[in-house]
């Protein structure tokens, strides 16, 4: 055994040598060098080594992929031997590299191919390991269907000009293709937008809206699943679309509310608000648009601007809406003044005159303790 060591340990010697020079030319952006070293450093996969043998398959994988990346003159072909190479260098990697493989296909427009990769990873078993990599197996059974949807889309531009292209044989196999897994996709917690919109999309294409207002029912409200404010928005998105009562649009829109008081259809909340006559929904209207207007990104948004001088408006016919108005910005009358109506965001206004006459009317309503020519002072001075 004294006569073994010095040679492994030379073999790992110069293969550490090897990956510092592959290190230090990716560093400086040296590509040719990098792939000229990188042809020598995959031989450290003949260290057979229990602890060592996956980190330098990944850690080739990796780096083979890094540098044909960037290297001018990399072709597809150099992708394809790398990725199969390290597909059938270990049973742990296989679906993990045909999932980039496929990605990499997808990437540069060959998506059949792509499909083709993940065709064979979804049928490839492996005893323990298949069990082991279930959800990888998920991962890429989606992917596949996304596929399918993608090829479905295209079939549907081709065709749109033809008689009756909805019936068109060819599409509907793709789409039972496709819908195999989507459908089943809940079933696994996860954010998976892209994968619903697109069954979403084919269901919705075949009129079957029963089927999707159920799935998009089931991604918004299912517990199992991460909460979501996409698929809130997804789903008034859809009953929009359809018509559906104002009813069932505030509802979703009550649940995204929640989750992002920021986000922009709090206007189009606020908007079926004020339609109605409760003095609470009016109330909930205002706290909403300055919940918005808590948020730097809606500052100078005049839409949020001009909804607050309109509830404000129709509460002014009640008796109490000072106590409304002074109730809501109670907690926030120490940093308001600073966050709207400094002389700095007058000089930015006044570049809107609209919306800095809404914002003159609303000061004093808003903030009756600032003196308004603290804010109006800007748009005296960019006057002149």
């Amino acid at each position: 055994m004294s006569t073994e060591r010095p040679e492994v340990s030379g073999f790992r010697q110069s293969t550490h040598i090897c990956l510092e020079k592959i290190r230090e030319a990716m560093l400086h952006h040296r590509w040719h060098e990098a792939a000229e070293y990188m042809a020598f450093y995959p031989q450290i996969l003949e260290d057979r080594t229990r602890t060592s043998a996956a980190t330098n398959k990944e850690l080739v994988w990796r780096l083979s992929t890094e540098i044909l990346h960037h290297h001018p003159k990399s072709k597809l072909e150099d992708y394809n031997n790398i990725y199969e190479r390290m597909k059938h260098s270990g049973v742990k990697l296989y679906l993990l590299v045909s999932l980039e493989h496929s990605f990499h296909l997808m990437l540069h427009g060959h998506i059949v191919d792509a499909k083709r990769q993940l065709s064979v990873a979804e049928s490839w078993r492996y005893g323990k390991e298949s069990a082991a990599q279930y959800q990888t197996i998920k991962l890429i059974q989606a992917y596949r269907s996304l596929l399918d949807y993608i090829i479905w889309c295209d079939k549907k531009f081709t065709h749109s000009d033809l008689p009756n292209f909805d019936d068109n044989q060819e599409m509907q196999n793709y789409f039972r293709q496709a819908s195999v897994n989507l459908k089943e996709i809940l079933k696994n917690p996860g954010v998976w937008d892209p994968f619903i919109l697109s069954y979403v999309e084919m269901l919705e294409f075949y009129e079957d809206h029963e089927e999707a207002l159920k799935v998009l029912n089931d991604y918004a409200y299912d517990n199992s699943l991460p909460p979501n404010p996409n698929a809130h928005v997804y789903l008034y998105q859809y009953l929009k679309r359809h018509n559906a009562p104002q009813r069932k649009l505030m509802k979703v829109l009550k649940t995204l509310h929640v989750l992002v008081p920021s986000h922009e259809l709090m206007l189009e909340y606020s908007a079926l608000l004020l339609q109605s006559e409760k003095k609470s929904d009016s109330e909930k209207v205002l706290g909403m648009v300055l919940e918005m207007l808590d948020f730097a990104c809606w500052r100078r948004n005049l839409d949020v601007w001009k909804c607050l001088k309109a509830v404000i408006e129709k509460l002014q016919l009640q008796d109490d809406w000072r106590n409304i108005v002074s109730g809501k910005m109670s907690e926030r009358k120490d940093w308001w003044p600073a966050l709207h109506f400094t002389k700095f965001h007058a000089s930015k206004d006044c570049e809107d005159p609209e919306l800095m006459g809404v914002k003159v009317a609303l000061v004093q309503i808003l903030c009756p303790d600032l003196k308004c020519t603290k804010y109006t002072a800007g748009e005296g001075s960019k006057g002149q």
